[in-house]
């Protein structure tokens, strides 16, 4: 009997409170302030999807022989928004990737596209709830609210987020 090693592709680490409130109060006061400006509305903070539908998206994925996720950043236009709401602001988009090692021997993670009637078509999954514009409102889920930052907008005073 022949034994296959393979090796894990785990790059991640769980992280205490403490390292979550300074990444997300990095981005509020780097990021977020100037995003808002920018698109004259508050910006989306989080994306939010149920554990039903990351297991579901997880599943199909391995189907067509993912071996990880790519969460890449975005943002709505008009046309795209799933919600009027959503137009301009940043949302995350799962993509199924599967890790490939080039000919000098080194890995790249490499998006999965499907055949579809359409013709090839990328593996990925969008249209979560944002927080802006929903946050912790009574017909969403509990789970997305946020925490409370105060920003220092220089001159401009400062703001709470």
């Amino acid at each position: 009997m022949q034994t296959i090693e393979t090796k894990s592709l785990k790059v991640g680490n769980y992280v205490n409170t403490a390292h979550v409130d300074n990444v997300i109060r990095n981005y509020k006061q780097e990021r977020w302030v100037q995003n808002s400006e920018r698109i004259g509305k508050e910006d989306s903070l989080s994306a939010w999807w149920s554990v039903e539908e990351l297991e579901e998206f997880i599943e199909h994925a391995k189907t067509h022989g993912a071996d990880g996720v790519k969460f890449y950043f975005g943002a709505y236009d008009q046309e795209h928004a799933p919600r009027p709401e959503y137009a301009d602001r940043q949302t995350l988009v799962m993509v199924a990737t599967k890790q490939k090692e080039n000919a000098n021997g080194t890995s790249k993670n490499k998006d999965i596209y499907v055949a579809t009637e359409k013709g090839s078509n990328i593996l990925a999954y969008n249209c979560c709830y944002l927080c802006p514009p929903f946050c912790g409102q009574s017909d969403l889920p509990d789970s997305i609210e946020i925490g409370v930052t105060l920003v220092d907008r220089g001159t401009e005073g400062f703001v709470v987020i």
